[in-house]
């Protein structure tokens, strides 16, 4: 995925997952945690950058469900 629009439509319409900020939060908690081994699959699988890149689009899609603004 190059974009957080193509990201949210796989999780979204491809996968059927609702997001909710529990979701979201557990995720990112997941992917910040370098000795989880699901977070190690994931770099094995997709790479450090693109790990660093999807806890941005977690942190989007929270702030979406949030009704935060990223300034």
């Amino acid at each position: 995925m190059a974009t957080y629009e193509d990201w949210r439509h796989c999780i979204v319409d491809l996968c059927k997952i609702t997001p909710t900020p529990d979701y979201v939060a557990a995720r990112i908690a997941e992917l910040r945690d370098e000795g989880n081994s699901a977070t190690q699959k994931f770099v094995e699988a997709w790479g450090e950058a693109h790990r660093v890149q999807v806890i941005a689009w977690f942190e989007r899609m929270g702030d979406e469900l949030t009704g935060v603004s990223a300034a």
